[in-house]
């Protein structure tokens, strides 16, 4: 029987930032993907605190940059395993999944381009903190609809090993998507079809 490791943020974030997955590094991609949202609000959570009292103003902008980059850059690999293993997953196994995929993969777009405008911009200047605001906003809401709607599906309709598998193939994808520089907007619909077309019985890359 595989062991699952541990599942808290910074024990899950040690494992997806090394290129190499241990065999047994076996994770029910539900449980997965609630870790990766708990990472993001405590990521949100950060920025505010460079702006509490205790840090100089002077220093606002450099610490800013240093939570928010590697921050939007998870962000922008986590959509992009998302799209890679999980919604074709949730479109092969899921009850409610177009709908679900095509809500998703809109959300992963909405928060792409608050990501882009927020790279146009000092850290901390009024426009950045639009963007980035935007960003936290657009990720709330779509972590609010996967945790309601897309992971009760998938949890209802696929067993135990299943979800195993999906969470490996899941770590895998954001191993090796950590260099890849982030990619363009994903048309909803044509993900769908393309999608559709193939069944989503594709066998789970691991690479």
């Amino acid at each position: 029987m595989a062991r699952s490791p541990p599942t808290g943020t910074r024990g899950y974030l040690a494992a997806v930032n090394s290129a190499r997955q241990p065999a047994d590094d076996l994770v029910d991609i539900t449980d997965l993907i609630l870790t990766e949202h708990d990472a993001f609000r405590r990521g949100f959570a950060a920025l505010d605190k460079v702006l509490g009292p205790d840090v100089e103003p002077s220093q606002h902008a450099r610490r800013l940059s240093e939570v928010w980059l590697p921050l939007a850059a998870h962000l922008e690999r986590h959509a992009a395993a998302e799209e890679e293993v999980v919604f074709p997953a949730l479109l092969r196994f899921g009850n409610n999944a177009e709908h679900e995929t095509l809500d998703a993969v809109g959300d992963h777009n909405d928060i792409r381009d608050a990501v882009r405008e927020a790279a146009q911009h000092p850290a901390g200047s009024p426009d950045w903190w639009k963007a980035v605001d935007r960003a936290r906003a657009e990720n709330s809401h779509h972590m609010t609809e996967e945790e309601d709607e897309a992971l009760p599906d998938l949890r209802r309709h696929t067993t135990r090993e299943q979800r195993l598998e999906i969470g490996l193939a899941f770590l895998s994808a954001m191993a090796r998507l950590r260099d890849r520089p982030p990619t363009g907007n994903t048309d909803p619909r044509e993900f769908l079809a393309r999608h559709r077309q193939r069944g989503s019985a594709e066998p789970l890359r691991r690479s």
